[in-house]
């Protein structure tokens, strides 16, 4: 039997859905609420902006949120900006109406258990001056419909309703048929009435929305207090639009301004086909139905007729005009009760008969398939299949539409959803290219933005500004007439639309095909997982001039600049050093800005003494002229009073130096005993350190902590030994200090009485800026798995956990925190799940070993908490405001809060809670017992901020819209110690040393990080197809096409036999055009990350001609093996031309007698059988598919000599070679497997599926001695299937028999087989794993298990569909069930387990963790030693 895992690496980056709902705030946040700013929606210099609304988009299966944050263009937030704002957003552009950067910020993010097929808003009505908030509706096919609302007190969505239309309650529904052209629509009325779903193509939903929020005093009775004032469904009903006489429905939406809703739709009466369309071309309609959902009745109120059959939107125009706007692919057309006016796009624009003279518009353009959104109540933004923007501007008056116009922008990315938020930015969402958030202003005066910011950008992702004089043809355009409703004035206003890209989300999507190839900086000498880091992932993604390369890493390999041997490291640091604020030397490239200044010494620490070294132009040893403590190790090295002092740790004591020269030295003395004094007080030294100025915490071998305070006035230092910190009976083993900095520290909202004048010490840190203001706390973890806070210097303990270890979803403070119950935190009582544990799981012993929180960003950010756990695991939490509504907290038997050493008084942090986040990283016991992880938090590594985990297994958390990206970085092995460097050789760069002892200085290859695996795209300004690897070189050849003009005589002169079916255009000079796609084979030469490769050369192909495939082949010539590079191709001449292709083979690489030639012609030969859609080598032959026919060839040095044949079904999508045996799918008749018999000369057929199946990508699944098959199809699913001529079933061998199958959700283009790792804990060998890439921009593998494994992973799955709450109340079963869509087809075995499920197991608490894995027979060791071990070997590249 064949067993798998299916494992999801990348989560899909293409955009599908958008939409913009106030769902974390209300759109009546005021700036009277102080609070407000944590929403990001107010300016603090009053900049005129609206109440912006958070941003929801879907990518097949992935459902996210965000918030918009700005920044202002003015001097005092200038600096700020730079420490808030990512990477992406704050290079972008200049100001524009006073805002210097904005950018989109995490809120929450999920993968769902199905894909969103569409999306809608429910408003809340009633602007009755109370928080009121918006819900999302999600429709999933067939017909499941979710209403989701963000809950404030576990800071994610939750769901409101669901509402199911599918099984056998509902069969009718679906009037016999069982596949359906398109999933649910969804639609919900502007003033959140009600929503409509269209399903089954006939069937419309309407949902009711609750109206309690209208009442007095309803509100609160059966209601949460968060969701009281969230719009909501209160019911849903049916309605049959056929017995309404409305089919063939192809959108509808709701209409503005009504007393009831209005429900209009665009349907077909008697439907037509391009054939008819000469004398059967107004087809299409549109409905009005006035919806009353009491009386549930639907009557007709008007209707219009005679739209073009090509009409498929609907745009309902905003108040006070009113109306819709149907949009056709030729014309566009303006309905309302009383007007109508129509304006026709092109020449194929036709009109039905008495319509009289239809205005016509300036510009010739096609609109299907295109995308609108209106950026005001009568101005429209379009954007086309060409990624070309329009605006479309209704000149109207009063509520009386005269005429539409039509007027060209710029040029933008190809469009799938368009989304406005507010009334100065939108978002245009990409399945094709990067998805952009934009800017605009709209007005008679507006300053001119600056658009040079993104001229390091490639122009595919640029947009620029566009204003209404701008046109295609050059010629004058008219002023644009605006008639204002409130008066008669018809004074003529020019308006000017200026808009400018702010953020960015990066797409690798959609993956037609990728190749596997080695990186530039690879190491020869790597070995295991470290040789994985050797190689890249080059796919060919996006789409027309969207078109590029993404190049993907999931392991990091930093560019080295040098290294050199160091055995027996235990740390390094490097440290600032500034002689004094008024008197700083230019070290700093810029000056005053304190990250560009320079460090001045690297610090490391050996086994028995300590280097220190100047980072100067070199980096010389210094040890012996310096005052550092150089007789030992140290223990922790860093700076204090604003860089101008060096501290140092040693075991002992305590050292502050001036530069070079020691100012203080503190002898550490451990405290007094509190147990029996029998503890020698020789043997207790300091352990670890965490500096924050002007603080050093000390934890000592015994567990207890010492407080080094400094004085900035005097820059001097003392020790201290709280007596909170000396609990013999319950050790500290962990401990960090976190500084939390900001114009308004964020804890200090999270306090009982947040609206009091703050008791904060405030630490001036500004650098001469009162604008920034500092707290400090000291973070503890005791062996208890307590946390606990204290605030400093008045150490008062202000927020505490019991049981951090056992990880569950969500903390709060367990002493300042009411008793109420907290929806979807398991917390339970303690006293006992320490011994019950132990008993049943001895790993569920856990302490803390390496705590960390931080905060990266200042003005916006959240505090992050990290904590290692004793068997490896990484725990991640991140902080949260919540105001609790029961004000009386709950305290400890004798502690009363708020009470000090020093006798102030400070509130509890009650309202600060923290939500867990996933972390894909592999780690285990053995690796934290062989080394010690450490957490080094860093602010600019490349411009790059978040925090490096060292250990076995080390990784990088990158801080991006408040999200932590995980990348691991394995090139190396265990690294010992990490930190930052920046000086003039070295520019913002990284150290690090090894467990072979090897210290190397690094920097970060310039990528894209803020995604799965970190990624890089090669603009090709053309459709990449097919892509392949040339090793030996080091190229890749890639067929790339794109749409070019020529006119229609050249056409005709170069077909001989006939033309393909194409359209006539017209160019500037009256010439007849035709748009026609050009194939080409370009030769790419690999570069460095970052870089533009070089095109080395291009091989064109012929007119009409289609590059279908392109391979590397290694064929046996007449003397040696020869790589060559092997094209396919197929001549597209329309269906009245017989098919043919050609075959080309190439020999690749420099010529040394031709420096610019790389690429030779060695045969070619035109095939009249068909076209060539697949080639691959057999064996040292070349294996050809052409036409219905597949050959084998054997190369002679000059030609090729036909050897054998076998006779395909239909078209063959794919060939895949394994020894003597071949694979191949059909693109209807599913898969054939094939054996070359060499004494014979045959290509004999072993078995076939008779099954029918749409075959998209094939490819042989290896486990040992086990060879499987496996497919993907165009329904999203996979399927194994095996050849066991013995098995009774197999119909004497002739059928090959299902093994698993299983709905994947995503159209897999293209599988590879690449060799498994190997794990500590099997010794399996031979074992391969299939990495395959989507359509949708996700990447993962399917990996072969062994029984055992597969039989516990599935055990644990069938128990996680229960355990587990799933967002939008979907079923995992049932998404990950095979899609038949109403084919026949009969059910085969479940032997894939998903990991999407697996691994929310390593999010539970450990207690049922514990219960979970009690339930299936088995230990919590061995289900994560699986997890972790599948994730160790299918760690590709």
């Amino acid at each position: 039997m064949s067993y798998a895992a299916y494992k999801l690496s990348h989560a899909p980056t293409g955009v599908e859905n958008s939409c913009s709902a106030f769902l974390t705030h209300s759109a009546g946040s005021s700036a009277q609420t102080s609070i407000a700013i944590d929403d990001g929606v107010l300016l603090q210099s009053g900049v005129p902006l609206s109440n912006l609304p958070n941003l929801v988009i879907s990518k097949a299966n992935v459902l996210e949120v965000y918030r918009v944050r700005i920044e202002e263009a003015d001097q005092k937030s200038s600096k700020a900006a730079a420490g808030s704002a990512p990477p992406s957003a704050a290079r972008r552009g200049g100001a524009m109406a006073g805002i210097s950067s904005a950018w989109l910020e995490l809120v929450c993010h999920h993968r769902l258990h199905g894909n969103v097929e569409s999306m809608a808003v429910l408003h809340y009505g009633r602007d009755d001056g109370r928080k009121r908030r918006d819900a999302i509706i999600l429709a999933f096919r067939d017909a499941k419909l979710t209403v989701l609302e963000f809950d404030d007190s576990t800071h994610t969505l939750r769901t409101s309703s669901m509402h199911y239309f599918e099984g056998p309650d509902w069969q009718y529904l679906k009037r016999g048929a069982e596949k359906f052209a398109k999933g649910p629509l969804l639609r919900a009325d502007p003033q959140g009435r009600c929503g409509g779903a269209l399903v089954y193509d006939t069937q419309m939903i309407i949902l009711k929305a609750g109206q309690e929020a209208y009442g007095f005093g309803e509100e609160e009775e059966g209601l949460e207090p968060s969701s009281a004032f969230c719009a909501h469904v209160k019911s849903s009903y049916v309605v049959s639009m056929r017995e309404l006489d409305v089919i063939h429905i192809k959108d509808f939406t709701f209409l503005h301004g009504y007393i009831e809703p209005v429900l209009i739709l665009l349907h077909e009466r008697e439907p037509t086909w391009a054939g008819q369309a000469a004398i059967k071309r107004h087809t299409c309609m549109i409905t009005a139905l006035s919806i009353n959902t009491t009386l549930k009745q639907h009557p007709l109120i008007w209707s219009a007729a005679n739209l073009p059959y090509d009409a498929y939107m609907l745009l309902g125009v905003p108040s006070p005009i009113g109306g819709v706007i149907a949009v056709a692919a030729n014309s566009i057309h303006y309905h309302s009760q009383s007007t109508t006016c129509s304006l026709g796009l092109n020449d194929f624009a036709a009109w039905p008969e008495g319509s009289g003279d239809v205005p016509k518009s300036k510009i010739s353009v096609e609109l299907d398939s295109a995308r609108a959104a209106w950026i005001s109540h009568d101005v429209a933004l379009f954007s086309t299949k060409t990624g070309t923007l329009l605006l479309l501007s209704l000149i109207y008056d009063g509520r009386t539409v005269q005429k539409l116009e039509l007027m060209k922008s710029r040029a933008s990315v190809l469009t799938s959803c368009m989304s406005m938020l507010g009334d100065m930015f939108f978002f245009l969402g990409s399945r094709l290219g990067d998805s952009l958030f934009v800017q605009f202003t709209c007005g008679s005066n507006v300053e001119q933005a600056d658009v040079e910011g993104d001229a390091a950008m490639p122009p595919a992702k640029r947009l620029h500004r566009a204003t209404y004089e701008d046109s295609q043809d050059g010629a004058g355009v008219e002023e644009l007439s605006l008639y204002h409703s409130s008066s008669a004035n018809t004074d003529l206003l020019q308006k000017n639309f200026n808009f400018l890209v702010r953020d960015s989300f990066i797409n690798i999507g959609p993956v037609r095909d990728f190749a596997h190839g080695l990186r530039m900086n690879a190491d020869p000498n790597a070995s295991g997982a470290a040789k994985q880091s050797n190689y890249e992932l080059v796919c060919c993604s996006g789409h027309g001039k969207n078109g590029a390369l993404s190049v993907l890493h999931q392991s990091l390999r930093p560019d080295l600049i040098t290294e050199v041997e160091l055995p027996g490291c235990k740390g390094i640091w490097t440290v600032y050093y500034k002689g004094s604020r008024s008197s700083m030397p230019d070290t700093g490239g810029s000056g005053s800005n304190a990250d560009e200044e320079f460090h001045a010494y690297l610090i490391i620490s050996l086994e028995t003494r300590t280097m220190v070294l100047e980072t100067g132009d070199t980096l010389g040893e210094v040890t012996e002229t310096v005052d550092y403590y150089t007789e030992g190790s140290t223990i922790v090295a860093g700076n204090l009073f604003n860089r101008k002092r060096v501290v140092q740790v040693f075991s002992r004591g305590v050292r502050l130096l001036d530069g070079a020269y020691m100012t203080q030295e503190l002898r550490i003395e451990a405290g007094p005993s509190k147990v029996d004094g029998t503890s020698k007080l020789d043997n207790i030294c300091v352990a670890y350190a965490s500096i924050v100025d002007p603080y050093v915490l000390l934890k000592m071998t015994d567990g207890t902590l010492q407080l080094v305070t400094g004085d900035p006035t005097n820059c001097n230092v003392s020790v201290s030994s709280p007596p909170m910190f000396q609990s013999s009976g319950d050790p500290v083993t962990a401990c960090s200090l976190y500084q939390d900095r900001g114009p308004s520290p964020w804890l200090r909202r999270t306090s009982m009485d947040a609206w009091l004048a703050p008791t904060f010490d405030v630490v001036d840190i500004s650098d001469g800026s009162d604008s920034i203001q500092c707290d400090i706390y000291c973070v503890i973890c005791r062996r208890s798995g307590r946390l606990e806070l204290f605030e400093l210097p008045n150490l008062i303990c202000v927020f505490s956990i019991n049981d951090l270890p056992h990880g569950y979803r969500f903390l709060y403070d367990f002493r300042g925190l009411s008793k109420t119950n907290l929806e979807g935190t398991r917390k339970e009582t303690i006293e006992l799940q320490t011994q019950d544990s132990a008993k049943q799981d001895p790993s569920a012993l856990l302490y803390v070993i390496e705590v960390c929180m931080e905060k990266w960003s200042d003005k916006f950010g959240r505090p992050f908490l990290l904590a290692v756990l004793s068997d490896g695991t990484c725990l991640c939490y991140h902080a949260y405001l919540y105001e609790a509504t029961d004000n009386s907290p709950v305290l400890e038997d004798g502690n009363e809060p708020g009470t000090g050493v020093l006798g102030t008084v400070t509130s509890r942090l009650k309202n600060l809670r923290f939500v867990r986040l996933g972390l894909d990283r592999a780690s285990g016991e053995d690796d934290v017992a062989s080394l010690k992880p450490s957490i080094v938090s860093f602010r600019n590594v490349s411009g790059l901020r978040g925090a490096f985990i060292t250990g076995s297994r080390p990784v990088w958390l990158m801080n991006f819209r408040e999200r932590l990206q995980v990348h691991p970085q394995l090139c190396d092995g265990a690294i010992v110690a990490f930190t930052p460097l920046h000086n003039i050789n070295c520019n913002h760069g990284l150290i690090y040393v090894t467990a072979q002892g090897l210290l190397k200085i690094c920097q970060l290859p310039i990528l894209n990080y803020d995604i799965d695996w970190a990624a890089y795209k090669i603009p090709l300004k053309g459709t990449p197809h097919q892509i392949t690897y040339h090793a030996d070189a080091n190229l890749y050849a890639v067929i790339v096409s794109s749409t070019v003009q020529k006119p229609v005589a050249q056409i005709i002169e170069s077909a001989d036999q006939g033309t393909a079916f194409i359209t006539e255009l017209e160019n500037e000079d009256g010439e007849r055009m035709v748009n026609l796609e050009e194939f080409e084979v370009r030769i790419i030469e690999a570069g460095r990350a970052g870089t533009v490769w070089d095109t080395r050369t291009v091989l064109p192909m012929q007119m009409f001609e289609h590059a279908l495939t392109v391979r590397i082949v290694n064929v046996k010539g007449p003397e040696q093996m020869q790589t060559l590079l092997a094209i396919g191709t197929a001549y597209v001449q329309g269906e009245d031309v017989p098919s043919r292709g050609r075959i080309i083979l190439m020999s690749l690489g420099q010529d040394s007698n031709d420096p610019s030639c790389w690429a030779t012609e060695v045969f070619s030969k035109e095939c009249k059988q068909g076209a060539i859609t697949a080639i691959a080598a057999l064996q040292g032959h070349l294996l050809v598919a052409i036409g219905t026919k597949i050959f084998l060839h054997s190369w002679n040095g000059t030609d090729l000599e036909g050897t054998a044949f076998y006779d395909a079904p239909l078209y063959v999508m794919s060939l895949n070679i394994v020894k003597n045996f071949v694979l191949f799918g059909d693109i209807h008749k599913s898969i054939y497997f094939l054996c070359w018999k060499e004494d014979g000369a045959q290509l004999v057929l072993l078995a076939k599926d008779f099954g029918s199946l749409d075959c998209f990508a094939t490819e042989f699944l290896i486990d040992g001695s086990t060879l499987s098959l496996m497919v993907s199809d165009s329904r999203k699913n996979i399927q194994i299937f095996s050849y066991s001529p013995k098995s009774v079933e197999s119909w004497k061998g002739q059928k090959l028999l299902p093994r698993a199958e299983f709905h994947v959700g995503s159209h897999i283009s293209k599988f590879t087989r690449l060799p498994m790792l190997p794990t500590t804990s099997s010794a399996r060998t031979n074992r391969y794993a299939l990495l395959f890439g989507t359509l949708d921009g996700s990447i993962g593998c399917v990996a072969p298990l062994d029984e055992l494994t597969f039989r516990r992973l599935q055990s644990l799955q069938k128990k996680l569909v229960d355990a587990v709450p799933h967002v939008a109340g979907l079923n995992p079963n049932a998404f990950r069930q095979f899609k038949a869509c109403g084919q026949t087809h009969r059910p085969g075995p479940d032997n894939i387990v998903d990991c999407e499920l697996l691994f929310h197991y390593e999010m539970l608490a450990v207690k049922e963790q514990l219960d979970l894995a009690h339930q299936i027979g088995t230990t919590r060791s061995h289900i994560l030693s699986n997890l972790s071990d599948l994730t160790v070997s299918t760690g590709f590249l």
